[in-house]
């Protein structure tokens, strides 16, 4: 089916879930039955709160990816919608949508439990993309199938692409040499090296650009033989759910404004640090006059 012609700013492509986040006081032990101070129930999935993230900085943004037709994906598609989410290349089916429940402890740290039943990624041609134009495409690595048919397209078009690299799964691992901006976590570098400083040297050697979240710690990066590092934006971290979400949001929007990089790491960098303030990923994601408000309030520290 052919779709209307679709112009955005970011198009991120991957995984959409339900996130029901549970605040407790510590994660249960074997057997033990434990009651949470407060529950939150929104939509989740990395590239979805990443369209969400760059919504709320004031950009347009489009999702690509799979909801099933449950309450779920009813309510997530909702929530996308009232964002001013392109939801054109949204696929629905019967596969249940994907659920992840959260653990948060009043450190900010958090467990997770995923489910996905028997969704299975979408096939290539799930998704046709030829009426869209996008100014940069984020790549969660969760529909690698269409992702794969997608770069394709945006290299023919000169679109900058990023992949959002927070584990090795199959997806990452078929896309992190394929695209312009790899933005891997600490987890990721480990898992493909041992090391954040071995992994920071062989990721680029086939990727144009590295960039490596340490959390807390700040980010190290390579850059067409150049590499540094930036400070984390001192923050209260009340939920560190999403904060990688939102600094990925961030990044593919600062190259859809064509910003220069020491610029696209803070930018990104504020969107990770004010999304740990509040408990949940979505409540998180920060808005465009909040995040203005940290860059210039608190500029972190180029290395």
């Amino acid at each position: 089916m052919t779709k209307d012609r679709v112009e955005v700013d970011v198009l991120c492509v991957g995984h959409a879930c339900y996130d029901l986040v549970f605040a407790i006081t510590a994660h249960p032990r074997s057997d033990e039955k434990i009651v949470a101070n407060e529950l939150l129930e929104c939509g989740g999935g990395p590239a979805a709160n990443a369209a969400i993230a760059v919504s709320r900085l004031g950009l347009k943004s489009a999702f690509a990816g799979y909801l099933g037709n449950d309450l779920y994906g009813e309510m997530h598609l909702q929530e996308m919608q009232q964002h001013q989410i392109d939801t054109q290349y949204v696929v629905r089916g019967e596969c249940p949508t994907p659920l992840s429940t959260v653990l948060v402890k009043p450190d900010g740290q958090r467990a997770l439990i995923n489910y996905k039943g028997a969704t299975k990624p979408l096939s290539a041609p799930a998704i046709n993309f030829s009426a869209i134009t996008a100014k940069a495409i984020l790549f969660d690595g969760h529909e690698p199938h269409v992702s794969l048919a997608l770069l394709e397209l945006a290299r023919q078009q000169g679109i900058p692409t990023l992949l959002d690299a927070g584990s090795m799964h199959e997806g990452t691992a078929q896309l992190w040499h394929r695209v312009d901006y790899l933005v891997a976590s600490e987890k990721f570098a480990c898992q493909f090296a041992g090391n954040v400083k071995t992994a920071l040297q062989r990721l680029a050697e086939a990727s144009p650009a590295v960039v490596i979240t340490l959390g807390d710690k700040g980010l190290v990066w390579k850059k067409g033989g150049q590499a540094g590092a930036l400070e984390a934006f001192p923050v209260a971290a009340i939920d560190t759910t999403g904060a990688g979400d939102a600094f990925h949001g961030a990044f593919a929007a600062a190259l859809a404004l064509d910003k220069s990089w020491p610029d696209i790491l803070s930018y990104a960098s504020a969107a990770g640090a004010l999304c740990c303030t509040k408990m949940g990923a979505r409540q998180g994601l920060p808005w465009q006059k909040q995040h203005e408000h940290l860059l210039q309030l608190n500029p972190c520290q180029q290395t």
